[in-house]
């Protein structure tokens, strides 16, 4: 299992970073350059949850279709429902909490590999993770920062 953990403080208010976590319109891979736009799939949407397919091409092409939730204040938790590299049940959890001067954004993945790709995954994930998912998160609080549409409600 690759389980990776980061925080980071960012001047992006909270609502600004939930906002963009929850964001499934045709912007999001705008804010989350990794997300492929040829992968990005919104399946259904509800008030506070939203099955969707996202990937990217590291590794050739990477995909998994999670459940995400943000029914919990603050909270946004991605749940895999399937995946060509990650078995169903992991989760992804990104946390948004005001703190002084700015914002503290936690990351918190729990994935269990899937096939050979999925275990070359896991091994560079439990490796160099935390500093790749860091360096995607500080170019997505970037991009939010420059920017003056996103905002502190979820985007459909």
């Amino acid at each position: 299992m690759a389980n990776v953990e980061f925080v980071l403080d960012t001047n992006v208010p909270a609502a600004t970073v939930l906002a963009a976590a929850t964001d499934f319109s045709d912007r999001r891979p705008t804010f989350w350059p990794t997300i492929r736009p040829g992968i990005y799939r919104v399946h259904a949407l509800g008030d506070d949850w939203a099955e969707v397919t996202e990937g990217s091409a590291f590794l050739g092409t990477i995909w998994a279709r999670e459940r995400y939730d943000w029914s919990t204040p603050g909270t946004v938790r991605a749940t895999v429902l399937d995946s060509n590299v990650f078995r169903a049940g992991g989760t992804w959890e990104l946390t948004a909490d005001e703190a002084e001067g700015g914002t503290q954004v936690r990351i918190r993945s729990r994935r269990r590999a899937r096939g050979l790709r999925g275990r070359i995954l896991g091994a560079i994930l439990t490796v160099a993770g935390k500093g790749m998912l860091a360096a995607n998160l500080e170019q997505t609080l970037r991009l939010l920062a420059d920017d003056r549409g996103i905002v502190g409600a979820p985007a459909r």
